[in-house]
Parts: C-alpha cells; structure tokens; sequence
C-alpha cells in the first residue's frame, strides 16, 4: 500500500534479528524467521541468515555457534595477499552455500504464503569483498595498491550474484534488503573510491532482482554515504539507515533530501530500544508517530537489532502500531 503510494491507516513496521544458534541450515533459518514473525507479525520479513553464506563458497570456514546470542566464529580467509583475487571464481547458484539459501526463500515462500513481503538479505559485492580478507584494512589497501586486480575480483562477485539474485525471485523472494555494510562509509573509504568500486558493481546487482522488485537500500554505519547514494538510481524504494548515530543524516532531514524514498527507520536501537524498559517504549514511538507520516515512514531499527535486546521491549512497540 505504500509503496503503491497510498495512505496507511496505520504505521508500518519491521524488525530483524540475528538467531545464531539456529542459523547453521536452511530449515533452522526458516524456523528462526518464521517465530520472529509469527510473534511479532511485521509487515515485511527481513530474512536475517548467517552473514558469511555470501562467502562461504568461495572458501571462508566457520565454527558455528551453538548459542543463541552469539556470532559464529570465522576460521579462515581465502584471501591474504592481492594476488589471491586473480583465482577467484565465478560461481554458479547451485554453489552448496548459496543454493542452501535460495531453499531458505522457498521455504519461507511456501510457508509464509503470498501476502507477506520477503526481503532476503544479500550484501553489495564490495562488502562481499570485504568478509573473505581478515580485516577492513586489507580490502582498503589492496583496493589502493591494486585496483586493476580488485576490478576483476569484484566483477566475479558481481557475476556471481547477479545470477544468485535471479534465483532469489525465482525461489519467491519479493525483493532485495541489499546491505552495504560498513562499506559506504567516510570511515573506510572516500566517495570517489565508492563511486569507482561499489556503485557500478551495485546497481548490477539490485537491477537483477527486476522491476517490480521490493528492493530496501540498507547504508550502514556511521559517516555513510546516505545523501550520495540515496539520490542515485539504486532500483530502491525504501531507504534504511541508522539515523540515531549523529555523523549520519537525521530522519527528519532525510524526508527532503530522499523525496521519493520510503523512509525505514527511526528506532535507535544501540541506544533506547537496548536500554530502556518495555514500558518506556510507548513514549518513544508515540513520538515517532507524531513527527512523521505513515505513508512516509516504516518504523523500523537502523540495522539489526543487537543480541541480548529485551524482547519484550519489541512487544510494547509493536502493541502501540
């Protein structure tokens, strides 16, 4: 309804988390997702599945964690020296990894029926880049030192999930929460290094998922880059950002600066979502509602919501929508 451009009688809203102890296979993911909404009944479902089956494929190795709040643990890197992106290769979807995630979407297509949006998470190819090397550092410098090599690197990437994100629809995802991690940021990069390796290689990637994709632009981190890529062409209808970090633009700025974006947000969820009591929350989101539109805002947490948050605090949020 919104996204069609009409008014809601009510604001929207979506929340996702991490569920690592079940994160290991397509069926535990599947479970996870499906009692986040079953007990929250969010308006879309952010499919929220381990962060490295982007690159596990093409050789990153886990220790998967058994514990509900706590990450898996990486045991090995397929890239250390820039000569190592030279033998990187394309892969198909049916890659072990990635077809276990294309079954995720089924099954949650088949199980969540058609009225339900379904958003799988797919990272940009520079953040891709980004989990097969031992620190952010790494990528930067081979960025700086080798950009040839690093363009053939990313293009592979690219290929590869330009196909992947293909297969998404195919399997019944509706569109895209295509997160650009800690990449689109002044902490790492300058916008003229974004401009030349992330966006080119993005709007490849977004533009696979086709035209009537329900595609949401995640920019994460502090410092982003919001403003520059919120005004290019990004196939995107809604924008979600952490807007509650003070180096990045405010909601409130955001609603003139993104004029024909669908605002996702709002909820500062390392601040008042994780410290404050579920009967807090009301006050809160009655301010939401007060300074924005519905047809304007989805109220949402501007990544996701941190291990060990009171869940009941999301219960309170979501009884006053």
């Amino acid at each position: 309804m919104i996204l069609a451009g009409e008014r809601p009688d009510r604001f929207a809203a979506s929340f996702w988390r991490h569920f690592f102890h079940l994160e290991h296979t397509a069926e535990g993911t599947a479970e996870a997702m499906l009692y986040f909404q079953k007990e929250f009944d969010w308006d879309f479902m952010k499919v929220n599945p381990r962060a490295d089956y982007h690159v596990q494929d093409w050789g990153v190795r886990l220790r998967y964690s058994s514990k509900e709040l706590e990450n898996h643990v990486k045991l090995s890197f397929p890239i250390s020296s820039v000569d190592d992106w030279m033998h990187l290769k394309l892969l198909p979807p049916t890659a072990p990894v990635l077809a276990e995630h294309l079954k995720l979407v089924s099954l949650l297509r088949t199980r969540c029926g058609r009225d339900l949006p379904i958003l799988m998470t797919v990272f940009t190819p520079l953040s891709i880049a980004g989990r097969m090397v031992a620190d952010h550092q790494t990528l930067v410098s081979h960025l700086r030192s080798a950009p040839g090599r690093m363009h053939v690197a990313l293009r592979v990437i690219t290929d590869t999930f330009v196909r992947f994100v293909s297969e998404l629809r195919n399997a019944g995802a509706d569109g895209l929460f295509f997160a650009t991690t800690h990449w689109a940021s002044a902490d790492l990069l300058t916008w003229a290094e974004y401009e030349e390796f992330g966006v080119p290689y993005d709007l490849e990637v977004i533009r696979a998922a086709e035209a009537d994709a329900i595609n949401l632009l995640h920019v994460c981190g502090a410092n982003n880059f919001l403003p520059q890529l919120g005004g290019l062409a990004y196939f995107a209808k809604m924008i979600n950002w952490d807007s509650s970090d003070p180096t990045n633009l405010p909601l409130d700025k955001a609603l003139d600066r993104l004029p024909e974006k669908t605002l996702v947000g709002g909820v500062d969820y390392r601040g008042w979502l994780r410290r404050s009591r579920p009967e807090e929350m009301p006050y809160f989101i009655r301010e939401l509602k007060r300074q924005f539109d519905p047809a304007r805002l989805i109220i949402a947490p501007g990544c996701a919501v941190e291990p060990g948050t009171e869940m009941n605090n999301l219960r309170a949020i979501r009884q006053q929508l």
